[in-house]
């Protein structure tokens, strides 16, 4: 028997109101660009020209186009798993085809997290410091890190509320954004020849160091994984039809910067940000209000995108499990408490370390560059998978492979300026990743399995001999065993050899994590009837292990088909139809002391020992009654252990 769950967001079909809710889940990061994007270029060069603006804006345009529009917006977006997105989704569509992918996987998660640590810095600071422009006295940082830590803080308390303006609030951004630069762009409306990419190839081939300016030209698009990763929460649709109207109004913004520029070159001074250049006196202060509202819901969107790739991580193995805490009912909404105050942390770091976000910028666009790396790599897997001629396929890997290689070149420069931060933070992540991955799967080799079919008879046996003290009416085992006719060594072990433990009804049940993001069903497999069944969860990678209660609604559902009699089994409880007790036991391998292992092998237990600490059990995780819990600590088998043989004295 079998029961599904679909978990389609509401705002997923293309409407009106998906629109404004994409706007405001989307597009946050790449939405607040403008606010650093052309200060950070006009930073790279002592010379202003008209060759150079126009240069720079049609890198700008040229990029959108083929990086966010092109590769996101019209390919990626096709490699949807089940209506999701993201780096992790889109793994799971290919690992049982190409196991060796999980690398690209781990590095573009890792990466994607570092992002998430350097956006919430960059976006807040860059909004705040339009305050200089009315007082320079004012101290940027301490207000940028109250603002910071009132939007961790209130992570806890669920975010439903202030999620609810986020939409109509990036729709005023972009209209803001568009108006500002369009105002601008007929006094100066020669600034569109920018769109003829002559001038894009211009300026990287004769500029001196022309192609660096690209390191700071990637900053306009590194939002554009976003897109990719929050395909579950708004639709395929309602992502591309607002995303025209996110272009224009990014496009009109670079081209009234650059128009700007070119009609005040006398007024250029270092450090000016032509972002609030642009805006009339009387407009500033409102101005400053909204870009710090979209800064904050930029930052918002890094951080519970942050949680669910660490949802996704755990539930693929490739994080220690910790505590997933949901406070609102809305779809998607977590709060992960380490992992928020981990990045609480790492934010106020960059802020008291960098000042300014102009410091930052160094650091900013290099791991993410390295993200969409990885994602062109899965993607082109996905196409040769998914039978697309091969030409199409290489066409699109040497391409992007181009392109985003040009980009990573350019940013590697800025790796002594403050990028070192981000690879760092980056590399700390997939050590993590890896060594969960790489312990687990050394711990999985080591696993022995026997037919269950064997110890039937044994079990029954069991369960009907009195002279041994009933330990349970119904004995639940966790099993790690794929194949219903297996069964682990060290269950039949504990049940059979350990302490004989005699129940009544004994449950084997194994969790299943399946490719499909949000799939949520189980079967039952009667072994024996009314004595042994076996339980197989299949969950979604997005789907939360709550085990102890979808193990309830599977009893629920067997008794109500006649399957199962849960009235307890003694006499005197069952005259009153006391539903009958149950006990779970959790088996934790555990290494052997003397156990021989590789010496890199060793190294990666040694560690995985270190991060299981750090982590929750898996009593906690699946969400299990810890009253009616027993943990037993086994060791794993050596199979050297079969090859020693001991030579016997003979008595003198």
């Amino acid at each position: 028997m079998t029961t599904a769950k679909k978990n389609l967001s509401p705002f997923a079909k293309l409407s009106a109101v998906g629109l404004v809710v994409t706007l405001g889940i989307v597009y946050g990061d790449i939405g607040t660009s403008p606010l650093y994007v052309m200060r950070a270029i006009l930073n790279s060069t002592k010379t202003v020209s008209e060759d150079f603006i126009f240069g720079a804006i049609s890198c700008i345009i040229w990029t959108l186009t083929l990086q966010t529009t092109l590769k996101y917006i019209i390919i990626t977006l096709r490699a949807d798993n089940k209506g999701e997105g993201g780096i992790f989704s889109l793994y799971a569509l290919i690992r049982r085809k190409a196991k060796w992918v999980f690398v690209f996987a781990l590095i573009g998660g890792a990466t994607l997290l570092a992002d998430g640590i350097i956006t919430p810095s960059i976006t807040v600071v860059s909004a705040i410091e339009g305050l200089k422009m009315l007082n320079s006295n004012i101290p940027i940082v301490p207000i940028a890190l109250i603002i910071i830590s009132i939007l961790f803080i209130i992570q806890q308390f669920g975010t439903k509320l202030l999620g609810s303006s986020f939409g109509p609030v990036m729709f005023i951004w972009f209209f803001m954004l568009g108006a500002l630069g369009f105002l601008q762009l007929v006094e100066f409306p020669v600034i569109l020849k920018s769109f003829n990419p002559y001038y894009a190839y211009k300026l990287l081939a004769h500029f001196p160091q022309g192609y660096l300016i690209l390191g700071a030209v990637f900053l306009c698009t590194t939002g554009a994984e976003a897109l990719y990763s929050d395909l579950g929460h708004c639709g395929v649709k309602n992502i591309r039809v607002s995303w025209i109207y996110v272009k224009i109004t990014l496009i009109l913004n670079y081209l009234g910067q650059g128009a700007w520029i070119l009609n005040h070159k006398t007024e250029l001074i270092p450090d000016l940000n032509p972002f609030y250049a642009i805006m009339p006196g009387w407009f500033l202060v409102i101005g400053i209000i909204v870009a710090t509202f979209a800064a904050v819901i930029a930052s918002q969107a890094l951080i519970s995108g942050s949680y669910t790739i660490i949802s996704e991580a755990i539930s693929l193995n490739f994080w220690p499990k910790v505590k997933i805490n949901y406070p609102t009912i809305s779809r998607g909404q977590m709060y992960i408490p380490s992992i928020n105050w981990i990045l609480w942390a790492s934010c106020c770091f960059v802020v008291i370390f960098f000042q300014e976000s102009k410091n930052m910028e160094a650091a900013y666009g290099l791991s993410i560059t390295i993200t969409m790396l990885m994602t062109t790599i899965l993607v082109s897997l996905y196409l040769y998978f998914k039978r697309i001629p091969g030409w199409i396929t290489i066409f699109f890997l040497i391409v992007y492979l181009t392109i985003e290689g040009s980009f990573l070149f350019a940013n590697l420069s800025k790796f002594f300026k403050g990028g070192w931060f981000t690879i760092l933070m980056a590399g700390v992540l997939f050590c993590i990743m890896y060594i969960w991955h790489r312990g687990r799967k050394i711990k999985n080799r080591f696993s022995d399995y026997e037919g269950i079919a064997s110890y039937l008879e044994i079990l029954v046996a069991l369960s009907k001999d009195k002279s041994i003290p009933k330990y349970a009416t119904n004995l639940v085992y966790l099993t790690r065993a794929n194949y219903t006719k297996e069964i682990e060594k060290k269950i039949l072990y504990s049940i059979i050899n350990k302490q004989p433990k005699r129940a009544d009804v004994y449950w084997f049940l194994h969790v299943n994590n399946v490719d499909e993001p949000n799939r949520l069903e189980y079967k039952v497999e009667t072994l024996v009837p009314g004595n042994i069944y076996r339980v197989d969860f299949n969950l979604g990678f997005k789907v939360d292990p709550k085990i102890n209660l979808y193990f309830k609604q599977v009893i629920d559902d067997m008794v109500q088909n006649n399957e199962l009699d849960v009235i307890s089994r003694y006499e005197s409880l069952r005259q009153y139809n006391i539903i009958s007790d149950f006990r779970f036991v959790v088996i934790d391998r555990i290494q052997n002391y003397d156990f021989n292992f590789s010496a890199f092998e060793q190294f990666i237990m040694d560690l995985y020992s270190v991060l299981k600490k750090i982590g929750i059990s898996d009593i906690k995780s699946y969400g299990l009654d810890t009253s009616n819990v027993s943990t037993e600590n086994v060791p794993l088998i050596n199979p050297k252990e079969d090859e020693i043989h001991l030579k016997r004295l003979n008595c003198q």
